[in-house]
C-alpha cells in the first residue's frame, strides 16, 4: 500500500508537471510540409497517464488520436494538421491544452498549453516588428482562453467504409437476375432451357436478396462467403437435393 502511494502520490488537481515538446507550433502557409506538426508528450513518472487534447479553435485543426494513454517512462507523438490555411488566419494565435490524469481517475493532474500560429512565410520578419510580436505572444500566453474538446481525426490508413462493396452489389444483381429467369418446367419461354431455374434456387435468391441490406454492411470477406454459399445451394438443388439456407 505504501509503495502504491509512492508511485501515484495524492496530487492537487493541476499540480503535476507536464512535459511537452515543442512548446509552440508554427505553421507556414507557403510550406506544405509545415502544415503537419508533431507534439511529443513525455511521461517520466512511474505510473501510466491518460491524456486529452483540447483546443481554442478545434475546427481549424485535425488531431490524430486526441485522447490516449502514455505508459510509465515512455512518450507518445500527437500529430496535428492545420486544415484551414487562409490569409484571414495569419498571425492568429490559437492554443492547445494537453490535460493528463491518472488512468483510474477523472480529475486532471496536470496541464500544459501550447500556442499555435499560422504565418504567411518562414522568411524572417523585420527587426522592428519583433518586439511587438513578442509582447503580443506574452499577453496571449497569460490570457485565459476557452478550450474545446478536439475531435480525434482518424489517420489515413484507417479508411472508413464508403458504402457497400463491389462484391456485395454483384451479389444483389445475381439474385435479381435469378428471380427474373423463368422457372424450370415453363413451356412458353424464349430463354434457353439451361437458364431455367428450379424453385429451390429462386427461394435461395429471394432469401439472399431479402437480407441484402444486411449484406451491404458486411465486409468484403463476409459478402464473398455469402455468394459462395448461394452457389453451393444452387449446385445442391441442381443435383436434386433440397437446398439448405443457413440463417444468421
Amino acid at each position: 500500500m505504501q509503495q502504491q502511494q509512492l508511485r501515484t502520490p495524492d496530487l492537487v488537481e493541476g499540480s503535476l508537471p507536464v512535459f511537452v515538446f515543442p512548446t509552440e507550433l508554427l505553421f507556414y502557409a507557403d510550406e506544405q510540409a509545415s502544415h503537419k506538426q508533431v507534439l511529443t508528450l513525455y511521461n517520466p513518472y512511474e505510473f501510466a497517464l491518460k491524456f486529452k487534447v483540447l483546443c481554442t479553435a478545434p475546427s481549424k485543426y485535425a488531431v490524430v488520436d486526441a485522447t490516449g494513454a502514455v505508459k510509465p517512462q515512455c512518450c507518445v507523438d500527437i500529430v496535428i494538421r492545420h486544415r484551414d490555411v487562409r490569409a484571414c488566419h495569419y498571425g492568429v494565435i490559437d492554443k492547445f491544452r494537453l490535460q493528463v490524469s491518472e488512468q483510474s481517475q477523472r480529475k486532471a493532474l496536470g496541464k500544459k498549453e501550447v500556442m499555435a500560429t499560422l504565418l504567411p512565410s518562414a522568411a524572417p520578419e523585420s527587426p522592428g516588428s519583433r518586439p511587438q510580436e513578442e509582447e503580443r505572444r506574452m499577453k496571449e500566453q497569460l490570457a485565459e482562453s476557452v478550450f474545446f474538446e478536439q475531435t480525434s481525426f482518424q489517420s489515413e490508413s484507417r479508411s472508413g467504409s464508403g458504402g457497400p462493396s463491389l462484391l456485395t452489389v454483384l451479389l444483389g444483381l445475381v439474385c435479381m437476375a435469378a428471380l427474373m429467369l423463368p422457372t424450370l418446367g415453363e413451356q412458353e419461354s424464349t430463354v434457353p432451357v439451361y437458364l431455367h431455374l428450379s424453385v429451390n434456387k429462386k427461394l435461395v435468391a429471394a432469401y439472399v436478396l431479402g437480407t441484402w441490406p444486411v449484406h451491404a454492411a458486411m465486409p468484403v470477406r463476409a459478402s464473398a462467403a455469402c455468394l459462395k454459399e448461394l452457389l453451393l445451394c444452387c449446385r445442391s438443388s441442381h443435383h436434386g437435393h433440397p437446398a439448405h439456407v443457413r440463417r444468421g
